[in-house]
Parts: C-alpha cells; structure tokens; sequence
C-alpha cells in the first residue's frame, strides 16, 4: 500500500507539472483564439471540449496471437461446415440448369466443363480466397465490412457524426496517406461531391439487398435440389410431392434459426467434409468408369470451341455454369469466424480438388448418359452408395441454407448498426461467437419469401436463373468496392487495380449479361426483392440523416446552460437523469425543452450517446468516454458509449457500467483536483499516467481506488482537500443512484414541409413513419427499464432549413418551436 501511495504521488507531481505547461499554451491559444472568433466560441471550447485526449488516453495496444500448426488444421477443418457449405452443394444443380433442353453434341459437355474449372480458379480461388479475402476489416468480411473500411480512410459516410475521437481506438485501422500520393488524390476526389458518397451508399445497398435475396434463394435451390432425389429412384411421382418435401424441410430449417448454429455446429463440418469426400470420390469412380478424355476440358481452348458451336445458345447457357461459384460471396462474408490462412488451407487442400473432381465425374458420366442430364448428380452416383449419399445431400443442403440465412442475419444487423434499416430485434445466440445472431423479424420474413419462391416456380431452373442473377451483382458490387479498396487502403499501383478490375469485370459482366437474358424466366425475382429492401433502406437512411441535421443545427449554446446558473433554475431533486442524445458534443435542444416546461430537474444530469461506429467491434475498455460539460457544481457529464457493428448493444448492465464509468471519472479526478485550476479533467490521463508509473494494470489501480477507503489519505494520515472533494462527490452520487435513475429518450417526429413535392411527402409522411412505427423503439434495443422511462418528442419538418438560416436556428429562443413531452408509464408494449 505504501509503495502505491508513492507512486500515485509520484505520479501527481509529473502529471501536475505537465499540466502547468498545457494550461500555459491552452490560456495562450484561447485568447487568440476567442479573439479571432468571439466569446462564446472560447466559452463553448472551455465548458464543452470534445473528447479528444480521453480518446486518445484509453487506446490500448492489443496483439495478434499466432496459431499453431495444429491450431489452424482444426481451424480449417470447422470452415468447412461454415464456410463452404453453399459453395460445395452446386454439383447438384449446375450441369441441369446448364443444359435445360438436354444435350445435344457431348463435345458441348466439355466445353461447360472448361467453363466451370476456370470460373472456379479465377473467381473463388485467385479473387477471393488470394485477393479479396486480403481485404478484410480486423477479419470481417462482406459488402458492409468493406464499406466501413472505406469509411475510416475517407469522410464518405452520409450521416455526419464522424469524430477524431474514433481514430484513437484499438480496431480503428487505418492506413496513412502522403499529400500528393494517388491514393490522396482519389480520397478527395470522392469527398468533394455528395453526390458520389449517395451513388457508393447506394452500390452497397445494393449489393446488401441482393444478399438478403441470396438468404432466400439458397435454401429454395439447395433443398428443391436435394428432394428431387426421390425421384431419380421413383420416377412416376409427382413434381408436387417433391415441392412438399421440400418446403417441409424448409419450414423446420427456419423454426430451429432461433436456436442459432453454435448448437448444432459441431455436426456441419464433419456432415461438408463427408459431403466432399464422398462427391470427390464418386467422381474419380465415374471418370474411370464412363470417360477419362473429359480430362481435356483442362485446355481453355475447349471454351473457344463451346462458344463457337453453339452461339447464342452457349452465352444463355452461362447462366448455369455461373450457379458453379454461388457461395463465394459467403465465403467472404463468414471470414470473421476462421483466420484466413485456415480457410485458404480448406479451399486449396480439400474443397478446389474435390469440386473438380465431383464436376469431372459427372462430365465424363454425360458422355455416355446425354439424355440423363436431368438430375445429371443423383443419375451418376453409384446404385451402392445411393440412398447414403442422398441423406448426406439433404444434410449438406441445409448446412448451406445454414450458413447463407446467418450472412443475411449479420448484414440486416451491420445495416442497422450504420443507420440503413429499420432497428429490429437482434438476438445473440452464442456467448462464445459474436457474430452468432437471430433476428426473428427477418427470419419469418425470409421463410414466407422462400416458401413463395420454392411453390411458385416448382422447378430448379428458374429458381437458379434468379440466383445466379443475384450472385453475380453481389460479385459486381464487391469489384467495385474492391478498385477504391485497393487504391485508399492497400495504395497499390494503378496499373494492378486497373488489370485486377479489367479481368474480373470481363468475366463478371459476361455472367452478367447472361443471366439478364432470362429476366422472364425467373430472374426478375431477385432484382424485385433488391429494390424493395433498397427502397426501404434508402428511405430509412434518409430520414435518419435528416433527424441528425436538424439535432445538429438545433444544439443549445453553452452561454445559455451557464446563464440559468448551477441550479438551471428549477428545483433539482434526488436522483441522475440520463437525458439520450445523437450529439458527441454540444447540449440537446431536448433538454432545454425539458427544463422549460418542467418544475424540476435531477441533481445530476448525463448526456448519454450511444454512437455506431464504422469498426467491427469497440473493446469493453474503450467503450465509454466521459467528460464534464460546465463547472462542476453544475452536475452535468456526457457519456458516449461506442460500438461497433457487430457489437451487442442491448446490455441487461447498460446502466451500471455506465454509472460506474462515471464513478471512476470523479473517483479518479480528485487525484488531479488540487494540482490543476482546469475545471475539466479526463479520466484517462490519470490512468496513462498510472500505466507509465505502476506495473499494474489500469483495471486493478482503479479496483484498489474505490475498495480501500485509505487511498483518499495521505501518508501522514491527514486527508488532502481534494481527495476530500472526491469522497464527497461521490458518496453524493451514490446517494443520487439509490434515489433513482431516470432515462430521458428524445424522440423526433419528421414531417414534410407542406411546400415540399408529393414524392417527398409520400416517402417521409407515410413510408418514413410507416418504418418508425413498425421498428423496434430504442428503450428496448437500449433495454431501458419499462418503469422509468420518459419519452420527450419534437417536430421536425423536412427539408432542413438551408445554411443561411442555420446559424438563425442555433442562436434562436430554445423554446420557440414545436414540443411536447410524453411520458409511457402506462405504455403496454415497448
């Protein structure tokens, strides 16, 4: 104990002589500054700083642990059930879907067989698993990982809460740039219009809609595909049995989604390694038994050939051979799960060679069998091992509608963490896994809408039309993302972006073009399912960013807080509010409406804003930032509680950790009190300080600080005035606490202005508040208790009032627009 009471001293001195030297260049810089932009600005910079050095105080340095050798062969082994489920179950509907009027040259088989093994080594293989896997962000993969990548090296987000603050966290990579490099070139060029940030949001919306319509169409395909089996052994039953077997299968894969996979995770990867043990070694059978020479399909000379003998025929059929790739854009999107060095080791070691060899097989059992290309995969599994092998193809069929609806689940989650759909019950399944999640909502929506898809076309073509149209975009989007990845983050030569773009848009775009030949025949499916969830998304996008303008251009000066005194002029009773904001900064028009119309207002008031950032996940120890705003016998802090899009929001211990991060703030000031005149402290330059000095972690200091009751004593026993202060304060929270904890949420109800066009009022009047009313309401995603709650509303008409009325807005009265409080005491359903 006495040996921390000197350090902490020690520690006091060093950072009370820094302090004197910041304090000397901050009173310097305020003055000339306040003098070059006026009082309230140096005001408003000296009671309501933003939170740059906490930020920069809480950082912590983590390190990548290696894998072992025998780690990353286990690792590779479970990507399997994970990973390659949807890719590995295309054998059984590519060669039906590629000839659907049947064979009529074997050579053709050949050449579709040329056609699959170079699609399978340019697109999964080389682009993928080498390239864009690379491209990960911390390990996530996915249209909206690549997105938020994106927006941590430019400013491209559409909603404007981006902060410097955010560059201090651990997860925050970011890749410096020069002035006059490339890479810093095409970074303000993307910045300089809005107009190009709205056309890349609008991209990846597009590419996230046309992977939830892959979450529907993968387990239609998949299991449709499967059943048909029955079939091949009895040849005179119906196709509508089999449409019933199937959607049976269906409905009991979407009932067990809420039991998430972690439960029957441990069955996939041993089921997909079956899967491609057995398809690899019925494939060498069929090559040796039917015809070795379909070997040659090897030479790209044969795709020549294929194209040249049938024309017009053979680009049609190329939607087919595109179904051979389908489930590579879940490869990327499951990369969180597994390190990519395992996943490269399943694809190159067990899931390339055994797809080649299962297409061969089935190629060479064509050649001698044309007329059985129909259900061409259960046609040319031996009668031995055939019924095993069917139980096996369902089991796989569902492990990749499996993983497909998982994908689908995490991007409505990553959408609803960056401010593009609709909030919605997430539920976190796995402890274990963050990534693991149920989101019932979607699961009931994506089960009707494959259930529709399956009844409604009844056969495998159409449905593989549809889905190979919404691979392909999905494919399209990600090549996009990829040319300003590889120029903002990797800062690669522009020679390689412009070689890597030109060859997989060749193949992308001929796939492309093919399968928009069949928009009658099935394709159009999933482009309307993508413009309905755009519409939906853009729409909600929209009125979110609009509500976070006018919460900016509507935020209460600090000269006013100042001016109503300690007491803000009310009564202040027992108790902590925690008044929920969007703003990082600055006093919510909110509040000054709250203390107008209401006699009282608590002794202690909390700014709390819960802000999504474009990280995949923020560290426990980093999540919360408090400062003071205004002196200290005002009572006010602000908490910003950071997450990340993959992160757990809704905490049954929300309320206690932030109360005890506060805590800690007040706890951990007192040690600076007397030895600084600043009325503001940070938290975390005490505990850089005591990190500096003491072998301890910050953690444990603070676990001494608060259980030992002698830490606020000096050495000679005599208790200092400022450690006194602090005890003081907080036995003054404390007291505070137990009187009650109140949560104060603003909720803003967006009109259109009556002069706005009838376009814009259909969308916000009706669509906009459609979705608000619908979604679900941020007290539970916050789970805020049900009994002290309060709901305080405010009008907001859109559009937002142009610049030269924004500074009219900002120095207005507080309470010179429309308001109204509401509290939901007796509200039933929340």
């Amino acid at each position: 104990m006495a040996l921390l009471r000197y350090k902490q001293r020690e520690t006091t001195e060093v950072v009370a002589s820094a302090d004197s030297l910041n304090l000397i260049a901050m009173e310097k810089n305020t003055t000339t500054e306040s003098e070059a932009k006026g009082g309230m600005w140096a005001l408003q910079q000296k009671f309501d700083q933003p939170m740059d050095e906490e930020a920069s105080r809480l950082k912590h340095m983590n390190t990548e642990t290696k894998c072992s050798t025998l780690l990353l062969v286990r690792l590779a082994f479970q990507s399997l059930g994970v990973v390659y489920g949807d890719l590995g179950t295309s054998p059984l509907y590519v060669f039906y879907n590629t000839f659907p009027k049947g064979i009529n040259d074997t050579e053709d088989v050949v050449g579709a067989l040329s056609l699959i093994i170079y699609s399978l080594t340019l697109i999964p293989l080389i682009k993928y698993v080498f390239i864009v896997c690379r491209a990960s962000d911390n390990g996530q993969g996915g249209t909206f990982a690549l997105y938020s990548l994106l927006c941590r090296h430019a400013k491209i987000k559409t909603i404007p809460n981006q902060h410097r603050t955010d560059e201090k966290l651990t997860t925050y990579i970011c890749t410096p740039m020069h002035e006059n490099s490339f890479a810093a070139k095409t970074k303000k060029w993307l910045e300089a219009h809005a107009l190009k940030k709205n056309a890349l949001l609008v991209l990846v919306l597009v590419g996230t809609c046309m992977v939830i319509g892959d979450g529907i169409l993968t387990p239609a395909i998949s299991v449709l595909s499967a059943s048909s089996g029955i079939k091949v052994t009895h040849p005179g039953m119906s196709n509508d049995f089999i449409v019933v077997v199937a959607v049976f299968i269906l409905v009991g894969l979407f009932c067990l989604q809420r039991h998430g996979p972690d439960k029957v995770g441990w069955l996939f990867a041993p089921i997909v390694l079956l899967w491609f043990i057995l398809i690899g070694g019925i494939g060498i059978y069929n090559i040796f038994k039917y015809d070795t020479t379909v070997l040659r399909a090897f030479s790209p000379m044969h795709i020549f050939w294929y194209f040249r003998r049938r024309g017009k025929d053979g680009w049609t059929s190329l939607g087919g051979i595109m179904l051979s790739i389908t489930g590579t854009e879940a490869l990327f999107a499951d990369l969180a799960h597994f390190p990519l060095s395992a996943i490269q080791i399943a694809f190159t070691t067990i899931v390339f060679p055994c797809l080649l060899l299962a297409y061969c097989g089935q190629a060479s059992y064509l050649m001698k069998n044309k007329e059985q290309v129909f259900d061409a995969f259960y046609h040319s599994i031996p009668e031995a091992v055939y019924w095993p092998m069917f139980v096996i193809a369902t089991l796989s069929a569902i492990v990749a509608s499996q993983a497909s609806i998982s994908a689908t689940f995490s991007i409505i989650n990553q959408a609803c963490a960056l401010g593009c759909f609709p909030r919605v019950k997430v539920v976190h399944t796995s402890r274990k896994f963050l990534g693991q999640i149920y989101v019932p909502d979607i699961n009931w929506v994506l089960m009707i809408l494959c259930i529709l898809v399956t009844t409604g076309f009844k056969n495998q073509t159409q449905i593989g039309n549809a889905y190979g149209t919404a691979v392909v975009v999905v494919m399209l989007v990600t090549t996009f993302l990829m040319i300003l990845i590889m120029l903002l983050v990797w800062q690669c030569n522009w020679f390689l972006v412009f070689l890597m773009t030109f060859l997989s848009l060749i193949v992308e775009c001929t796939y492309f073009s093919a399968v928009l030949i069949k928009i009658d025949q099935g394709a159009w499916v999933p482009l309307a399912i993508a413009a309905v969830f755009l519409l939906i998304m853009y729409i909600w996008h929209y009125g979110t960013v609009k509500r976070y303008e006018f919460e900016m251009q509507n935020k209460i000066s600090m000269g006013w807080l100042l001016n109503l005194g300690p007491s803000l002029g009310l009564v202040r009773v027992p108790g902590i509010g925690l008044v929920y904001t969007e703003l990082a900064s600055g006093v919510p028009r909110i509040f000054s409406h709250f203390i107008t119309n209401l006699p009282a207002i608590h002794t202690v008031v909390v700014f709390v804003c819960v802000r999504s950032l474009p990280v995949y996940s923020v560290p426990e120890d980093e999540r919360f930032l408090v400062k003071r705003v205004g002196p200290k016998n005002y009572r006010i802090f602000r908490c910003v509680a950071r997450y990340g899009y993959k992160d757990r929001k809704r905490d049954d211990e929300f309320e206690k950790k932030l109360l005890d991060s506060i805590f800690m703030f007040v706890k951990l000031e007192s040690l600076l009190d007397g030895s600084s005149d600043s009325e503001e402290y940070s938290l975390y330059e005490q505990e850089t300080s005591l990190s500096d000095k003491n072998t301890n972690t910050f953690s444990s200091v603070v676990d001494i600080l608060i259980s030992d009751d002698e830490e606020t004593v000096s050495e000679t026993g005599t208790e200092t005035e400022s450690s006194h202060g602090g005890r003081e304060e907080i036995e003054f929270l404390t007291r505070c606490r137990d009187a009650g904890v109140v949560h104060i949420l603003g909720n803003t109800i967006v009109k259109a202005r009556r002069d706005s066009g009838r376009y814009k009022k259909i969308c916000i009047d009706y669509l906009y508040a459609f979705l608000r009313k619908i979604c679900r309401e941020n007290s539970v995603i916050f789970n805020v208790p049900h009994e002290s709650l309060l709901n305080v509303g405010q009008l907001c008409s859109l559009p937002i009032a142009s610049k030269q009325a924004k500074s009219k807005l900002i120095s207005s009265n507080p309470t010179s627009s429309s308001w109204f409080v509401f509290p939901i005491a007796n509200k039933s359903k929340l």
